[in-house]
Order: C-alpha cells, then structure tokens, then sequence
C-alpha cells in the first residue's frame, strides 16, 4: 500500500524559503559585472541603449552602470512582494535610475523569471497601459 503525505507550508516557511532565494540572488548578483542582453519595451526592442554598459550590483544597494565613458549610478534590491496583485511567493527585483532617460526606463519592480549564476531574466507587465517589459542580465 502506497501513502501520500502532503505537506502544508506556512507562511513562515514561505517567508524563510524567500529569504534564502533572496540572499542567493544577491550573492550571485555580487560576484561579477552583468551586461543587459535583451530589453523588450511593449514590444519595441530597445537593446542598443545598453549596448557596451557593465553594471555592477554593489554592497548597500548600488547599482553602477558604466561603458567607460559614462557611469550612471542607481539602486537595486531584491524583495519579498506579499501584495494582492502577485502571489504570495514573488520575489522582486527592484531597479532605480534618476537619469539619464533610457536607464529612467529600467525603474520598476521586476518579476523574476529564471534565474542562475550566468543569467537573470525579467518581466513587468505594467499596471497602466498593460504593455509587458523583458529585462536580461548575462553575467560578463
């Protein structure tokens, strides 16, 4: 006779399993430079404003992109988001940029699609015009 057991997760294991998919990301976020490979903006590819830009995701949050001519400097984090309009489970990650313009557009709070130690891809499907929005880091 077979048994099924089903276990039941709480919301403190849920809570303990994303804190450990957090520091995870984050820790391999730190490792090295990341290059933005694919930004789907609505539908337009919009690539080549990040073309040849490094970022670097610093202690305390910075964010630094650089091309060696310009360096742009940011915000990022990785969250828990409990809101009612994602699951319960859903990590965000979070990325602000005051200027210049093409680095305003990568602001938002992403969902994470996949993720590994060479690459992280990211969607936004906005609230406003319901565009959807992909974002791809490859680790350099």
């Amino acid at each position: 006779m077979t048994s099924i057991v089903i276990m039941a997760c709480s919301s403190d294991d849920s809570t303990t399993n994303n804190e450990v998919a957090i520091s995870e990301i984050e820790n391999n976020l730190k490792k090295d430079t990341w290059r933005i490979t694919k930004y789907i903006d609505s539908g337009d590819d919009e690539l080549n404003h990040f073309t040849g830009y490094n970022f670097t995701f610093g202690e305390n949050s910075v964010l630094t992109a650089t091309n060696g001519l310009n360096t742009y400097n940011g915000t990022w984090s990785i969250t828990n988001d409990s809101s009612s309009d994602d699951s319960s489970n859903d990590l965000d990650f979070n990325i602000f940029f005051a200027a210049p313009i093409d680095f305003e557009e990568l602001t938002d709070d992403w969902d994470i699609i996949l993720q590994s130690a060479t690459k992280i891809e990211l969607i936004d499907i906005s609230g406003g015009n319901g565009g959807t929005d992909y974002l791809t880091f490859v680790r350099n």
